[in-house]
């Protein structure tokens, strides 16, 4: 049964999409399927989005939004205290937050995973985002005297790939194996050495 010709909204869309790629996962998951939970045709969301597989990546892009940048900005965007804590903080929230979405929210970080391979430029954007929010902290830190000076940008790319072991989706896997926590600390105190 189809809805009125109402207009949608593309968080109305976005909703529907996320709930559904939930439920089936991405690999399932059609544009049919939305429309039917919308209750309009397929037609319609095409002239939103201009394929599946733009509608995939704009749920994606919100997901990671809404799930990453905006807590890590929040902690970023910290005045006071030490920025080393601040940024000991940042990085084991991404660390939590993407190994408890690999564990939690299977199908939503499945497609992100899919996405990372496939949207190059979507993935880049959001990486600079984050890589961003750590220059932000290390320029603090080095405004305080806390950390040595130099390129917060090119620091700040320095630290998110040593770490990336411990939140890139390609690493998943092992994510459940050996000892992370010791293995982070390890990684974090060399870094600090660098840092400081």
């Amino acid at each position: 049964m189809m809805k009125n010709d109402l207009p949608l909204s593309k968080d109305e869309i976005l909703d529907a999409a996320e709930q559904v790629l939930r439920r089936y996962g991405p690999d399932k998951t059609s544009v049919v399927d939305v429309a039917k939970v919308l209750q309009v045709s397929h037609g319609t969301l095409y002239r939103h989005f201009e394929s599946k597989a733009a509608l995939r990546e704009a749920v994606t892009s919100r997901w990671l939004h809404t799930s990453i940048v905006v807590p890590l900005d929040a902690i970023a965007g910290e005045i006071g205290g030490s920025s080393v804590d601040r940024l000991r903080l940042w990085l084991e929230t991404l660390i939590q937050a993407k190994q408890k979405f690999a564990a939690e929210d299977i199908e939503m970080f499945a497609m992100y995973a899919n996405v990372t391979v496939i949207e190059v430029e979507m993935i880049s954007t959001h990486v600079y985002r984050l890589i961003k929010q750590l220059a932000q902290i290390i320029e603090q830190g080095m405004a305080s005297k806390e950390l040595k000076q130099g390129d917060s940008e090119s620091i700040a790319r320095a630290v998110f790939l040593a770490t990336s072991r411990f939140h890139h989706p390609s690493h998943a896997a092992e994510w459940g194996m050996g000892n992370m926590t010791e293995d982070f600390e390890n990684v974090w105190q060399l870094l600090l050495g660098g840092l400081i």
